[in-house]
C-alpha cells in the first residue's frame, strides 16, 4: 500500500464563452419519462468526469476543440434526450423534454504543459474545477443543460475532456457509453456501433407497486448528532490509497479459505471498511453500514438491452456492529461484502423502484454509513477521441466524507492497480494509515483479534 497526497497544482485557464451545441441535424421533439430508479433523490446531482489525453505526434495539427465539438454535435443526433431539459411532474416524477435546446459546451486553454499536474495522474485533481468551468446557473437539476463538456487544451499539445452530466440521466457505464459513441464519431464514424436504447419503462414501479425485498439501505439511523459530531468536516485532508497485485494478495492470505473466489473489490472494500471503523474510533454497540454500488444490468433475465444508458444501479448495504468488525476474522467482512454485492437481483430492483414511488424517493441514511463505488474496468481510460487512450479518465472532483470510489491507475512499476482517494480529519488520517499499514504487512495472520483487540 503506498498513499500520496494531493500535490498543489497552481495554474491559468482561460475560458472561451460558453456555448450550447445542438443536435447536428433535427430531432424528436417528446417527452420522455425516466424510470424510477432514475428519478430518485440520492441521483439529482451532477456527476463530475475528467479525461486527460497526451500530445500524439501523428494527427500533428488536428484541434481536440473542434474535433470533439463537431463529434458531440453528430452523437446528440443519437442521444437527442441530452439536449432537452428536465421537468418535475406529478408527485416529483422527472421527464425529459427533448426540445434539442443543446449541452453547454467550453473551449479553454491552459497555460502549463502537462507534466506540471505531475508525473502521475491521480484522484482527486486540485484543480479540476478549472478544468470543468461551472457555468453560472448552469448546475441545477430542473430546465438546466443536462451534459457540460470542457475541452482544455495544454501548452504541450495534450488536452483534457471534461464532463459534468445530470446523474438522473445515467449511471457511470450509461456515460461511458455516450462518450465512446462521441469518441466513435470524432474518429470518422457515421453512427455509434451501439446505438442508444431509451426503455426507461423497463425500471418504473410496477402497478400496484409492492415492497418485495429487504433494503437495509433505507433503514431509519439512530444518533445522528453523535455521528455528526464525530464527522466534524474541520481539519479534513485528502489522501489516496493505493492497491496493486501485491497488496491485494496480502488481504486474500488474510482470509481463512484462500481459494474462495473473493474479488479484488470485496477485499479492498473489507479493508476500508475496517480501517475506517478503527481511525475513527467508533463505539463498539454501533452499528454501522457499508453501502456497495452495484450495476444490476446483467441480473434481469433477459438481461437488460445492450444500449440501454439510464441507471441500473442501487445500494445494498453490509452491515455489522463495530465490535464484531473489530474481533471476527477479516473473512467475515469480506462475506458480509460479498453478500451485500449479490443481494441486486431483478425482482430487488423492480421492489427499490416500488420503494421508491411508495416512500417519496428516500435517501439512503448517511449515519454511521460509509459508501463504495468501483469505476475500474467501466472503460472511461480507453474512450479514445484520436488522440489514444487517456493517461487519466474517471470520477474527479472533491471527494466527501464518507463516499469512496475505486479507480483505475498503474502503480510504480506499471501495473494495473486501484487508487482510492480518502477524505478524514487529519488525526483520524493518521490512524488510518497505520491500520492499513499494520493490516498488509501481516499477511498470514488470518484474523483481525489478537492483533487489533479493541477499536478505539
Amino acid at each position: 500500500m503506498v498513499s500520496s497526497s494531493s500535490p498543489s497544482v497552481v495554474f491559468t485557464v482561460k475560458w472561451c464563452e460558453p456555448e450550447l451545441v445542438a443536435p447536428a441535424s433535427p430531432t424528436p421533439h417528446e417527452v420522455k419519462q425516466l424510470s424510477d430508479i432514475d428519478d430518485q433523490e440520492g441521483l439529482r446531482y451532477q456527476l463530475p468526469i475528467i479525461n486527460i489525453y497526451r500530445h500524439n505526434p501523428s494527427i500533428e495539427g488536428k484541434d481536440p476543440v473542434k474535433v470533439i465539438r463537431d463529434a458531440l454535435s453528430r452523437t446528440l443526433v443519437f442521444y437527442y434526450p441530452f439536449a432537452g431539459r428536465l421537468r418535475e411532474g406529478h408527485g416529483g416524477k422527472l421527464m425529459v423534454d427533448c426540445t434539442a435546446e443543446g449541452v453547454l459546451f467550453i473551449e479553454a486553454d491552459a497555460d502549463v504543459p502537462l507534466h506540471q499536474l505531475g508525473e502521475a495522474l491521480q484522484p482527486p485533481f486540485p484543480c479540476y474545477k478549472e478544468l470543468l468551468y461551472n457555468v453560472p446557473g448552469s448546475d441545477g437539476i430542473i430546465g438546466c443543460p443536462l451534459l457540460l463538456l470542457q475541452v482544455t487544451r495544454f501548452k504541450c499539445g495534450g488536452f483534457s475532456v471534461g464532463i459534468r452530466v445530470n446523474h438522473t440521466m445515467v449511471d457511470a457505464t450509461g456515460i461511458v457509453q455516450f462518450m465512446n459513441a462521441m469518441a466513435e464519431i470524432s474518429r470518422g464514424s457515421h453512427q455509434p456501433s451501439i446505438l442508444p436504447v431509451w426503455c426507461r419503462e423497463l425500471l418504473t414501479a410496477r402497478d400496484p407497486p409492492r415492497i418485495t425485498c429487504n433494503h437495509r439501505e433505507f433503514e431509519e439511523a439512530k444518533d445522528i448528532k453523535e455521528w455528526e459530531t464525530i464527522i466534524d468536516d474541520k481539519n479534513m485532508i485528502k489522501r489516496n490509497f493505493f492497491f496493486g497485485p501485491t497488496e491485494i494478495a496480502s488481504l486474500r492470505c488474510l482470509t481463512l479459505n484462500q481459494s474462495a473466489e473473493y474479488t479484488g473489490f470485496e477485499l479492498i472494500t473489507a479493508c476500508l471498511w475496517y480501517c475506517l471503523v478503527k481511525a475513527l474510533q467508533l463505539p463498539p454497540e454501533k452499528e454501522v453500514r457499508m453501502y456497495c454500488v452495484v450495476n444490476a444490468r446483467a441480473r434481469f433475465n433477459p438481461p437488460m438491452p445492450i444500449g440501454y444508458y439510464g441507471n441500473v444501479i442501487s445500494f445494498p448495504a453490509a452491515v455489522s456492529t463495530v465490535e464484531k468488525l473489530c474481533e471476527n476474522p477479516f473473512e467475515y467482512i469480506v462475506k458480509l461484502i460479498k453478500k451485500a454485492k449479490a443481494e441486486p437481483t431483478e425482482e430487488y430492483m423492480h421492489s427499490l423502484a416500488d420503494l421508491m414511488v411508495i416512500k417519496g424517493r428516500p435517501l439512503t441514511t448517511r449515519a454511521w454509513s460509509f459508501l463504495v463505488s468501483k469505476v475500474t474496468r467501466i472503460g472511461f481510460r480507453k474512450v479514445d477521441f484520436g488522440w489514444g487512450n487517456a493517461v487519466y479518465g474517471g470520477i474527479s472532483g472533491d471527494k466527501i466524507f464518507g463516499e469512496l470510489t475505486l479507480m483505475d491507475c498503474e502503480n510504480a512499476n506499471g501495473e494495473e492497480s486501484v487508487v482510492v482517494p480518502l477524505y478524514l480529519p487529519a488525526n483520524a488520517m493518521k490512524r488510518f494509515a497505520k491500520e492499513m499499514d499494520d493490516l498488509l504487512r501481516i499477511p498470514n495472520q488470518p484474523t483481525m483479534s489478537g492483533q487489533n483487540k479493541a477499536c478505539n
